[in-house]
């Protein structure tokens, strides 16, 4: 179920706002408002008188990870492996796809080359083996183990390598040897070589601090986000200590989202998520007083909802949720959400109407297009209240 609505291709944000022109912010987008079925044009930069004393905004705190690699198969099949997921045994689960010439990718004809057994060499030495689908529903992204054989890491340690220093451009061989190789630091190997996951419509290339929002924290096993929550983008730190001045509280929680490039109509695949103890002591709260939890993007929806109990309590919780929200599941916790513009195909928007009700989003997204928003992740967003 989704709204019937075309997204012209010029709608497509190409370029970050603070790149559209001189003088502008990250704050520098449109700010869509809907209550109910109501629907009202704003700038983002109203959001403070928008909201309320003793609103919660639950933000997620995931940094966005360079997660695009450059590989090849063989000799000289050149493909680009996204980095969606690490796994809980350290194997990480990864997307092939195709240079297009253009700088971004397209998905592989009929998956060529995605077998078990697949070897796909990266920068630095390094080699990723395909395991086995991450589901049995198809091929998409499959679980992998990035090594470096172990010949080529004694060759460094006897100083023979890349600057006699262990590592190979920059990419640390961790001491767990397995089936005569070496695991590799992964984190390592795209923070070296890795570069932010880039769709078709945006204009070209840009530095991973763009791909950041205010709220991302480095995490101490250096994992993250395959894509932006870009729903908290816009927020600058000016705005949030405006909105914290008019009473309006914040709640971090964690949730690595995996790659977005997911096929019409796929579910999410299951993704780390975190739920302080904290946190969830400031939303069980909010709600006890009469104030408004309002989630900052879809992925925080899903964690504060993962962690939620049938009798609408937060509770500190921490591991993988495969929950999706429908609106036959509906919502526990969150009463309104600020998120992106997303397409009309894309499984996320059966959690907007979970949170607002199908009228709401189909008047929304007529309204969006008719006032030509911009979409994506560098483009304009939608404050759902009730």
């Amino acid at each position: 179920m989704t709204p019937a609505v075309r997204v012209p291709a010029e709608l497509s944000a190409r370029v970050p706002a603070e790149q559209r022109g001189p003088g502008l912010d990250r704050d520098d987008v449109r700010l869509l408002v809907s209550r109910g079925t109501e629907v009202a044009h704003h700038a983002f930069r109203e959001l403070p008188r928008l909201l309320r004393a003793g609103d919660l905004l639950v933000v997620n705190t995931s940094p966005t990870l360079a997660a695009a690699v450059d590989g090849r198969i063989g000799r000289h099949a050149r493909v680009v492996v996204h980095f969606s997921t690490r796994g809980d045994d350290g194997r990480w689960a990864v997307e092939l796809r195709e240079p297009d010439g253009r700088g971004t990718t397209r998905a592989r004809a009929g998956r060529a080359g995605a077998r078990a057994g697949t070897e796909v060499w990266l920068p630095g030495g390094a080699r990723l083996v395909l395991e086995e689908p991450l589901s049995a529903r198809g091929e998409r992204l499959w679980w992998a183990r990035v090594e470096v054989v172990r010949a080529e890491r004694t060759e460094r340690a006897e100083g023979r390598g890349a600057g006699g220093t262990g590592s190979a451009g920059g990419v640390r061989a961790d001491e767990v040897r397995a089936g005569g190789a070496v695991g590799v630091d992964v984190p390592g190997l795209l923070r070296v070589h890795g570069r932010p996951i880039r769709y078709s419509y945006t204009a070209r290339d840009q530095p991973l601090s763009v791909y950041q929002t205010v709220f991302a924290l480095p995490s101490g096993d250096g994992a993250g986000s395959a894509e932006m929550p870009s729903a908290a983008r816009p927020f600058t730190a000016r705005m949030v200590v405006e909105l914290v001045r008019r009473g309006v509280r914040f709640a971090p929680v964690t949730l690595h989202t995996g790659v977005a490039s997911a096929e019409a109509h796929e579910p999410p695949y299951p993704e780390r998520f975190a739920v302080p103890a904290a946190s969830a002591g400031l939303i069980n709260g909010a709600r006890a007083e009469g104030g408004r939890v309002v989630a900052v993007g879809t992925t925080a929806v899903r964690a504060v909802e993962s962690a939620a109990g049938a009798d609408g309590v937060v509770r500190a919780r921490a591991g993988w949720t495969g929950l999706v929200v429908t609106p036959e599941r509906g919502v526990r916790v969150v009463d309104g959400l600020l998120t992106g513009l997303h397409e009309p195909v894309a499984s996320h928007l059966l959690m907007l109407e979970a949170v607002a009700g199908r009228a709401a989003i189909d008047r929304g997204y007529v309204a969006a297009v008719r006032g030509r928003y911009l979409w994506h992740e560098f483009g304009d967003v939608h404050l759902l209240l009730p």
